[in-house]
């Protein structure tokens, strides 16, 4: 699975489903289960942020993300973006200049240490085998529970 490396408080507010918008200087064509890594740098905490995110950790896998679209901020601030996108122009996380979107969350329950890379990168086998495991843990729940949630390949009909 492809992975991001994103620094907290942001992947922390990704994996609590706050945060449905990264933003990043650079364009992807990858669309699908996108896995959320918490990198270790502490380098964009705020005063506060430890005791107001308690769970959060450093240098693990968080949660996956399922990427549907990229969005270049002009575009969005001129209204020019498809009907199914249109919140993006409110939500609070929305920068650019280019808006990765997130249409659903599933965070995992434990967090998976592993170490991160720049752009877009493959997990190593491991790490891909148990982070697709909780996965379909946690989508197993969420139906059972009622939900609807169903990412392109973790689900199985």
């Amino acid at each position: 699975m492809k992975a991001l490396t994103i620094c907290q408080p942001y992947s922390e507010l990704i994996r609590l489903g706050q945060k449905r918008v990264e933003n990043r200087t650079w364009w992807t064509h990858y669309r699908g289960p996108l896995v959320i890594h918490a990198g270790k740098s502490r380098e964009w905490l705020e005063p506060g942020d430890l005791r107001r995110y308690p769970d959060m950790v450093f240098g693990a896998v968080v949660a996956v993300a399922d990427m549907v679209a990229c969005l270049p901020y002009d575009a969005i601030e001129r209204g020019r973006v498809p009907e199914a996108f249109r919140w993006v122009e409110t939500h609070a996380h929305t920068g650019g200049p280019v808006c990765w979107v997130f249409r659903e969350v599933l965070p995992l329950a434990e967090p998976i240490p592993c170490r991160g890379a720049q752009g877009l990168w493959d997990l190593p086998g491991d790490v891909n085998d148990a982070v697709m495991s909780e996965t379909l843990k946690a989508v197993r729940v969420l139906r059972e529970s009622g939900s609807d949630v169903c990412m392109e390949i973790m689900c199985d009909g």
